[in-house]
């Protein structure tokens, strides 16, 4: 299967700037007042971003996301479950999107791209990564998170959450908050890696909930599993209801 890769808003290298877009729109030392002129021209950066985003992904089709670690290596027991559940989805009949980078999201890109599938990168500007992995057949590069976590979310009708850091856990908590809120559709979210999420799990249950700040329907939003088939069959169980 050969790689058809496509950069949102021009091309580029996978050098890295010191300084990112997401920095520079974000910084709040605009004393020098140079923001009253560039920020308004990066509202067209951003939404040439959106344009070129949704056009690249609007005929995906069924799609899952796989979240999980950048600093995954390839002999991790977690590294091959990502790609075996990348593997289960593609025969499943959905696309798989990643991150585009290394560890996790490089194991489920080659467990896609192996099983014939389409395996989705969605890559963003970040000093310390160096581009998109070798087993992306879609790719697009993104300058802004809030962009690419926007793709992620309209273009996935479920979430696979494998062991992560700050990043993974922060798209765990946004794909749980939409979710909650029906920003979006009910979307099934999986956490694989029993050992790695169960001291989460029972924080939610045993802190977060019986303080109130959550009810138990929102802890079982999200189902906990190590089994490849168990993950695959939710994401097309609800597939095949949301078609209903």
């Amino acid at each position: 299967m050969t790689r058809a890769r496509r950069s949102v808003a021009g091309g580029r290298s996978k050098r890295r700037p010191a300084v990112t877009e997401d920095q520079e729109l974000l910084d709040s030392d605009h004393n020098n007042g140079a923001w009253i002129h560039t920020d308004p021209w990066r509202v067209l950066r951003i939404q040439a971003e959106f344009v070129d985003g949704f056009g690249a992904l609007a005929e995906l089709g069924p799609a899952i996301s796989v979240f999980g670690s950048a600093r995954t290596d390839p002999d991790d027991p977690y590294f091959q479950l990502g790609q075996s559940v990348a593997t289960g989805l593609v025969n499943a009949g959905f696309a798989v999107i990643t991150g585009g980078g290394p560890g996790i999201m490089e194991a489920a890109n080659k467990g896609a791209f192996k099983a014939g599938g389409v395996s989705v990168g969605l890559d963003v500007e970040l000093p310390q990564e160096t581009g998109l992995n070798d087993f992306v057949n879609l790719g697009i590069n993104f300058r802004y998170f809030f962009v690419r976590k926007t793709m992620f979310v309209k273009y996935s009708q479920g979430f696979v959450v494998l062991p992560g850091g700050y990043g993974t856990l922060d798209e765990l908590f946004e794909a749980l908050t939409l979710v909650q809120t029906g920003k979006v559709s009910a979307s099934p979210v999986v956490l694989m890696g029993v050992a790695y999420w169960a001291g989460l799990f029972d924080w939610l249950h045993e802190r977060v909930a019986a303080d109130g700040n959550i009810a138990l329907t929102d802890v079982n939003l999200m189902t906990l599993t190590d089994d490849v088939g168990v993950a695959v069959q939710i994401m097309a169980d609800a597939q095949s209801a949301s078609s209903l």
